[in-house]
């Protein structure tokens, strides 16, 4: 070969990785480094490749750690398959149990590829907490790929998130994101059926807003906005429609009620609960259907953490 570019190193360390010539494939990445050819993520990925065969071989058991290494080379150089394969093997062959760190490349992984819809399906079975990390991957790759929805959900979470850890200095800084690129929340608003009559709620400060009326804000110590700040002060639609199904319905008839997005977080709190008690409440929101019976959720309260 006349001239040995780094595309030509590349290919030849990963064709002796890809057909288990680990050795080799270590000895020529040693090569290219003492001829003074530049390293690249390519080239790393190979290499890592052929370093996990190198530990199968020798019965080394890769770590939670071992993982996130490898898993972030992947993500980097585009081995949405080969990354995918790692991940799966942790449980099946290793018996690790994959925790955030791996799920967040995992995240990236397919976010970085375009793979939007896949990488929102692994956050959704996550079996734990979200994490702002797992959320600005999606919001960076969601941009790149001028993904409008998944942007605005993907600002909407993060802004959850934060709030829900009192950082509200994060809070701001994505709420004044939103406002500079044009992003707004969908409004939420909930449906229920009364004696044959389809009866619309909206958030109602948004309503009274409309309608001239002015909130008195001093309440709110919170480092945001004058908009935000009434809305920390609202009603959600789905309490309202609750309180009013009450009202309006027979005791011994369901609460039945469809919302647009997901029910607030307080919802599964225990002091609004407690008020409908003796009531069967059965809510449809965004993403599933919530049954409360005996002042309990049929998911038990889990999907409170989950969007």
């Amino acid at each position: 070969m006349p001239e040995k570019d780094p595309v030509a190193w590349n290919a030849t360390i990963s064709s002796y990785a890809q057909v288990g010539e680990s050795k080799e494939a270590l000895d020529l990445f040693h090569l290219m480094q003492l001829e003074g050819v530049k390293v690249n993520a390519v080239s790393m990925i190979s290499v890592l490749s052929a370093c996990t065969q190198l530990m199968k071989q020798y019965g080394v058991t890769p770590n939670a750690v071992t993982f996130v290494s490898v898993l972030r080379g992947c993500s980097v150089v585009g081995l949405v398959d080969e990354g995918q394969r790692h991940f799966d093997s942790m449980r099946s062959e290793f018996g690790i149990e994959p925790q955030l760190d791996q799920y967040g490349c995992l995240v990236d992984l397919y976010a970085r590829a375009g793979r939007l819809e896949d990488a929102v399906r692994i956050i959704q079975q996550m079996p734990m907490n979200r994490h702002t990390a797992v959320w600005s991957s999606l919001l960076h790759a969601s941009i790149m790929y001028k993904n409008l929805e998944l942007g605005v959900l993907s600002y909407v979470m993060l802004s959850n998130i934060y709030a829900d850890s009192e950082n509200l200095d994060n809070v701001s800084h994505v709420r004044q994101l939103m406002k500079a690129r044009g992003v707004r929340k969908e409004p939420g608003c909930s449906l229920m059926e009364v004696n044959g009559e389809v009866h619309e709620f909206f958030e109602i400060s948004r309503r009274l807003r409309l309608a001239g009326y002015k909130s008195d804000t001093s309440p709110v110590m919170f480092n945001i906005d004058e908009e935000e700040k009434e809305d920390a002060l609202g009603l959600h639609s789905e309490k309202a429609a609750i309180a009013f199904g009450i009202m309006s319905l027979k005791e011994d008839v369901p609460v039945r009620i469809v919302k647009n997005l997901r029910v607030c977080g307080d919802f599964f709190d225990k002091k609004f609960v407690f008020v409908i008690f003796d009531r069967e409440i059965i809510v449809r929101d965004k993403n599933r259907f919530r049954h409360f019976r005996d002042g309990h959720c049929s998911c038990n309260g889990f999907w409170r953490i989950l969007f």
